[in-house]
């Protein structure tokens, strides 16, 4: 296990595997852990605001027997007044732990070069490791497995979709990313995927129609069009992501019993239709749950054993 969680592409299948039991196993027994993390502190660093990547942290890590403090935008300023270096040293005198949402990829993994403690990745404009983690425990939940089967993104080629492919590649999964044109994920993320897919069994596929990335899916995933960040971008994107949108027409190119995954917030009438997110194929708030039993399994692996 990696002394750091910043990317899914830094684990190996089993460590994945290893993760989603032991989120499965303080899913179904929160007393067996209470002490799991007892007496450790975890700096939780939020450049962007959040409601599922704070609540799920701080009660995790309080439901873990420790405790967490926030470092929002108004108490700590990364590259400003301090270097990043600085910063993960003096925490790093003070915390067991560290987790940063931020936007600039670069920011996590400098304070996880210069950092004596854990560095986990709660979100950066590259990936979000921590939601795809809870994403694989969600299908495993539904479908009791996860080789084989096809999880299809459908919209922007951002954080979301590299993460995915890392994952899904990695568990030998088949997953397809539908995007716009000019909007496809990093060609080296794909790469990476791509040779994860070929050791794993899985495969990868990137293609402009959404309709060919959902045919016979398993689960169906979107995000929103424009991400926080990208405010002003908004007009533009609704206009470029036409013919996008996951509703019942789309959702029925997949399985009889696939399902409908998205990381929220959600635009209901954008990205995906009320009919799909708000219907019986929709697991999205299963999600949102899982995102506070993957995380405390993140953070028993790298902060339980230290002492």
């Amino acid at each position: 296990m990696p002394r750091h969680f910043i990317s899914l592409a830094d684990h190996t299948e089993g460590e994945l595997r290893s993760l989603i039991e032991l989120a499965r196993m303080i899913k179904a027994n929160p007393p067996a852990f209470s002490t799991a993390c007892a007496g450790r502190t975890m700096a939780l660093i939020f450049q962007k605001p959040s409601l599922r990547t704070r609540m799920s942290f701080q009660a995790g890590i309080y439901q873990l027997g420790g405790q967490g403090v926030i470092l929002g935008p108004k108490d700590i300023q990364l590259h400003r007044g301090e270097s990043i270096a600085d910063t993960a040293k003096v925490l790093s005198r003070y915390v067991d732990g560290i987790m940063a949402r931020v936007y600039a990829h670069q920011d996590v993994l400098d304070l996880a070069e210069s950092s004596d403690v854990p560095v986990i990745n709660g979100l950066t404009d590259f990936n979000h490791p921590c939601q795809v983690l809870a994403d694989l425990q969600t299908v495993q939940e539904r479908f009791g497995y996860l080789r084989e089967l096809k999880l299809a993104y459908v919209g922007d080629g951002n954080n979301m979709a590299h993460s995915l492919l890392h994952g899904c590649a990695l568990m030998g999964m088949h997953v397809a990313i539908g995007h716009p044109a000019g909007y496809a994920p990093d060609p080296a993320v794909v790469a990476r995927a791509q040779a994860f897919a070929s050791s794993s069994g899985g495969s990868v596929l990137v293609t402009e129609d959404p309709a060919e990335a959902v045919d016979g899916a398993d689960a169906v995933y979107t995000d929103v069009w424009a991400s926080m960040g990208q405010e002003e971008e908004r007009d533009q994107r609704i206009e470029n992501f036409r013919g996008f949108q996951v509703d019942d027409a789309l959702m029925k190119r997949a399985r009889p019993g696939g399902i409908f995954l998205h990381c929220l917030p959600a635009h209901r009438g954008e990205e995906v239709a009320a009919s799909v997110i708000d219907g019986p194929r929709s697991v999205v708030f299963d999600q949102a749950e899982n995102r506070l039993h993957a995380q405390k399994a993140i953070m028993v692996k790298l902060m339980g054993s230290r002492r």
